[in-house]
């Protein structure tokens, strides 16, 4: 980066991006872009937004504990099978050129809320939660970007959680499949990790802060901010 007001931007939109992940989800349609707009090529920018999202839920899990708030050792089960198939989904983001990486991101996103406004799932076993979960991995080590709209849903009406616990047990999976998704974008050179780390200040703040909020709040709140991030990403799809 050029310009020291660069890292300023950095924290501030990271802090924006870890409220609304932790919150919700979608908001690496914010980060991405922003990396991309600071120079970084799109692969580069998907590896070092992960720096980010490691350290975002890392502090979102230890905000959600510290509430007591936790499903262990259900997010763990969800966590493992998620992360075999980021490393499915990693792998194939290393190596796809830029333009067709933004062109998949456009077509990805459209069908992430035409699920979240279409879709309605039902039946609550652990199974099902374990097989959906690795093809949730594939998805998240690819892009990530919607993934929490995608999981929140899942939990909330396949296994009967309470949006903040659902909220809970999203940022513990998301930790768990980013550190293998990381591991091969490390491996494929794909991160800058000056900018990462600089992005995860303020994704750890926001995450922290969000994390309580919601607990304190409850469902209605965490309801309410769902379907409102839902309309705003798909208006931004739409028309922009």
């Amino acid at each position: 980066m050029e310009e020291w007001y660069h890292y300023v931007l950095l924290v501030l939109v990271g802090f924006v991006v870890g409220f609304i992940n932790t919150v919700a989800g979608g908001a690496s349609l914010i980060s991405l872009p922003f990396l991309i707009f600071l120079g970084l090529p799109p692969s580069v920018a998907n590896g070092t937004n992960r720096v980010a999202i490691a350290i975002q839920t890392a502090i979102g899990v230890a905000g959600f504990r510290s509430k007591g708030v936790t499903t262990f050792p259900f997010n763990i089960y969800l966590g493992i099978s998620a992360l075999f198939g980021s490393i499915i989904g990693a792998s194939i983001a290393v190596d796809i050129k830029g333009e067709t990486f933004n062109k998949i991101l456009a077509i990805i996103m459209l069908l992430v809320v035409m699920i979240i406004v279409f879709e309605r799932l039902t039946g609550k076993y652990l199974w099902v939660g374990i097989i959906a979960f690795f093809f949730i991995g594939i998805y998240g080590g690819f892009i990530n970007a919607g993934i929490g709209f995608v999981i929140l849903l899942f939990l909330h009406y396949v296994n009967h959680m309470t949006l903040v616990r659902a909220n809970a047990t999203k940022v513990a999976v998301v930790f768990i499949y980013t550190l293998s998704a990381l591991a091969v974008f490390i491996y494929n050179d794909k991160v800058l990790w000056e900018v990462g780390l600089v992005l995860a200040i303020g994704n750890g703040a926001g995450a922290w802060l969000s994390s309580r909020i919601s607990v304190g709040k409850g469902d209605g709140y965490v309801k309410m901010f769902l379907i409102f991030m839902v309309i705003l990403m798909a208006v931004k799809l739409w028309f922009f």
